[in-house]
């Protein structure tokens, strides 16, 4: 996935307030491999979600700070 496009979905996957757990699906198009899972309130939860995934790092946390600027973990 290029940084490009990577920067769109993760930008229109990303909610306003809280956390979304977020996965990749390597074999979707490039345009769509990020698909939403799960949103949580609290980032621990998300975390904690996301470690009990059989493959935990093809799935990400992604939220906002306090400034608007767009993260994930």
């Amino acid at each position: 996935m290029t940084n490009d496009i990577f920067e769109k979905e993760k930008i229109r996957l990303t909610p306003e307030n809280g956390f979304d757990l977020v996965g990749i699906d390597y074999f979707a198009d490039s345009d769509n491999q990020l698909y939403f899972v799960e949103h949580f309130e609290m980032y621990q939860d998300a975390l904690n979600a996301k470690k009990k995934r059989k493959n935990s790092e093809e799935y990400f946390v992604l939220y906002k700070d306090g400034s608007g600027q767009y993260f994930y973990r």
